[in-house]
């Protein structure tokens, strides 16, 4: 045995072991993983020497790369027709419905028949407000009932109250 160290040949194998481990780890997992796939990318145009010794991961980057940007064209394609089915599905009959139904209501309205003012109206309210009529008016409700004592009446009164004559005035509203 000679009285000088080994160099570490080991410690090299290993280093280089894992550097090329840690490469086909980025092999694998650019495939799925975009934000790997640009960082590496990055790393590799940043080295020509690198991007030599390792091609085929740098095309795998860039293949990486266009297939997500493929699949978000796809999913705002997808997102867009989603969008335009659930308009027409739910938005269009809605708004169609409140516009038929705000020209139907106008319609409506116009089938209604005319109101004709009658002109004995106002006079009817005047009447119903005399204390005269409302007197009488309750004497003739279904559920007035005889008076328990008759009132005094003579024979004058109820031929005054007959007459054409004997008509009280009335107060004008």
């Amino acid at each position: 045995m000679s009285p000088e160290k080994p160099r570490p040949r080991t410690n090299r194998f290993g280093v280089a072991f894992e550097e090329e481990r840690a490469w086909v780890t980025f092999y694998r997992r650019v495939g799925h993983d975009v934000t790997i796939a640009t960082e590496v990318l990055a790393q590799l145009e940043g080295d020509p020497e690198m991007k030599r010794a390792h091609l085929a991961l740098y095309l795998c980057c860039k293949e990486s790369l266009r297939m997500h940007k493929a699949r978000q064209a796809r999913n705002k394609r997808i997102g867009q027709f989603v969008r335009w089915f659930c308009h027409g599905l739910f938005v269009v009959p809605a708004q169609a419905l409140r516009r038929a139904l705000h020209l139907g209501g106008d319609i409506a309205v116009e089938c209604l028949p005319e109101t004709v003012k009658e002109p004995a109206a106002p006079q009817v309210r005047k009447l119903t407000r005399e204390p005269e009529f409302a007197q009488a008016a309750s004497s003739f409700s279904p559920q007035a009932t005889l008076p328990t004592v008759a009132p005094a009446t003579t024979d004058a009164q109820v031929q005054a109250s007959r007459s054409p004559r004997s008509k009280p005035t009335r107060a004008a509203a």
